[in-house]
């Protein structure tokens, strides 16, 4: 089956990749990088429906819920790490799960990824249900444990995705959703870390973005609700405050204190020239949307 998959084929173009010069190579990858974006928009109106299904599970109480192996795997671990502080959610909120558990997010786990099982009880784990959206990831659209997790999430009621980089994948039939963005072979044979997990890696950029915007964490461009977890994001969200409301540094720094390091709250607080108390106020009634607050 692998020799009938464009991301196992060989790439005509690289056939002396071990004779090229530095640059050689540097442009070869260059070239074949350039065209992942555009076989993307292509998947554009089936991201769209991934997004909206990513929006009502947040909406109602359940979760985006990555799964997949390998690269793919560790793409949505790292996804699903990064909405904790750029969007202030729980960690419950984006999860992700990669086959022989987190230490294979840094070292191999053999045969972790060709077992069925292992999906669904990672799925059955994580208590998957009915408000969830559960997004299965795998390059080769062939994995065992992705088709696992997608097969388990779907009994319980989950929505369900299949991402791939092959069309005609084995687990879009195993998925509400497809998203199959076939980037075709790698300069270097089979070794899908490359153009296939760059676009698998913008995919998810854009799945949790999106959402994310669409359940109120974004104000203009900016991350209003953004974790202040260490010295630089301190630093950041008084800045954030500045750009949403044109206030001076010492201003922002103030506000920022009095809505408790909420920049979300502080930037309500400004513009609306409101306490604290009725800025949290505005924002439970309008969901959280700073645009709708003001």
């Amino acid at each position: 089956m692998l020799e009938k998959l464009a991301t196992e084929k060989r790439n005509s173009k690289t056939m002396q990749l071990d004779d090229m010069s530095v640059r050689g190579i540097l442009e070869a990858m260059n070239r074949e990088d350039s065209s992942v974006p555009t076989t993307i928009k292509n998947e554009l109106d089936h991201i769209e429906k991934v997004v909206e299904s990513v929006v009502q599970s947040f909406q109602t109480g359940g979760r985006l819920i990555y799964a997949g192996a390998g690269t793919s795997g560790r793409l949505g671990i790292l996804d699903a790490v990064e909405c904790v502080p750029t969007f202030g959610v729980s960690p419950e909120m984006v999860r992700g799960f990669i086959a022989g558990g987190m230490e294979a997010f840094t070292t191999a786990v053999e045969g972790a990824e060709d077992s069925v099982n292992m999906g669904a009880l990672d799925m059955e784990s994580a208590s998957v249900c009915d408000k969830d959206t559960v997004i299965g990831i795998a390059a080769s659209g062939r994995t065992p444990y992705v088709i696992g997790a997608l097969d388990y999430a779907r009994e319980k009621g989950a929505k369900t995705v299949a991402i791939s980089c092959n069309k005609g994948a084995e687990i879009s039939k195993h998925a509400e959703m497809v998203i199959e963005v076939e980037t075709g072979p790698e300069i270097l044979t089979g070794s899908t870390r490359l153009k296939a997990g760059t676009a698998q890696k913008l995919v998810l950029n854009m799945i949790s973005t999106a959402s994310m915007i669409g359940i109120g964490k974004v104000y203009e461009n900016l991350m209003v609700d953004v974790q202040s977890t260490n010295e630089k994001l301190t630093e950041r969200s008084k800045r954030i405050i500045m750009e949403a409301t044109q206030v001076d540094y010492e201003t922002a720094e103030n506000y920022y204190e009095k809505a408790q390091q909420q920049v979300k709250t502080a930037i309500v607080m400004i513009l609306l020239q409101s306490t604290y108390e009725e800025a949290v106020e505005k924002l439970e009634q309008t969901g959280g949307f700073v645009r709708k607050s003001i």
